[in-house]
């Protein structure tokens, strides 16, 4: 089985903007061709689960992540967008599958912090996200055990519009990031309506990270695309 050499998370570009490749937007029918096509381009491969109830589409399973992990050691973000009462169990099987990083909900209340102590207990990268909707203030607790921090720009599911307070909402979360006293990298991540004239904003405003997927996926030269995203 392929993985990234330990402390990858401690290799990700500083200088400029880390790109996840959002799997959901590659060609699902010839997905080992497609890893292999973006490998020299990706940061990490970003894979979104969700189990039709949290968010209405059903999302990717283990076994994707399972094939993937035996042809690629590029780092694999798993993002889970289930409820609570699948919320550990997910977290196992995506662990056994091969997942590196796992990022859970803020709005999983009850079980926030087990499951992050879960994903740490099993010597993986936890990360935290929030919908656009909740308050940014949210993730304070969670910033000392976590190293990503994802924050949705648009409705899940309606990612075209970057929410009009999606740039102060990530200047919030900058803040709290930078004045909390950990001794491990954090990164801040913005999903949702990553598109070209959205990315440059989202820099601007803290975003240390995009979860790219129609932007590189579809893009007609991928290699000026990155060009660009790494110009920023």
């Amino acid at each position: 089985m392929a993985r990234p050499a330990a402390g990858w998370i401690d290799r990700l570009p500083s200088s400029h903007l880390i790109t996840e490749f959002s799997i959901w937007s590659s060609d699902l029918l010839r997905l080992a061709d497609e890893v292999q096509r973006v490998a020299a381009h990706a940061d990490v491969l970003h894979v979104d689960v969700s189990d039709g109830v949290f968010a209405n589409t059903l999302l990717l399973f283990p076994e994707v992540v399972s094939r993937i992990r035996k042809i690629t050691d590029l780092p694999i973000h798993v993002h889970l967008m289930v409820g609570e009462s699948a919320l550990i169990n997910q977290i196992n099987q995506f662990a056994e599958a091969g997942a590196d990083a796992i990022s859970i909900h803020a709005e999983n209340t009850l079980l926030a912090d087990s499951a992050i102590a879960r994903i740490n207990q099993l010597g993986l990268i936890a990360g935290i996200v929030l919908r656009v909707e909740t308050p940014v203030a949210k993730l304070v607790r969670h910033l000392p055990r976590v190293s990503f921090v994802t924050l949705f720009g648009a409705p899940i599911g309606e990612r075209e519009e970057l929410d009009r307070h999606a740039i102060e909402r990530l200047n919030e979360a900058r803040k709290y990031i930078d004045a909390v006293k950990v001794d491990h990298r954090i990164t801040l991540i913005a999903d949702g309506a990553i598109r070209e004239d959205t990315v440059p904003e989202l820099r601007k405003a803290g975003a240390q990270a995009v979860i790219a997927g129609r932007l590189v996926f579809g893009a007609s030269d991928l290699t000026a695309r990155m060009k660009w995203l790494r110009s920023l």
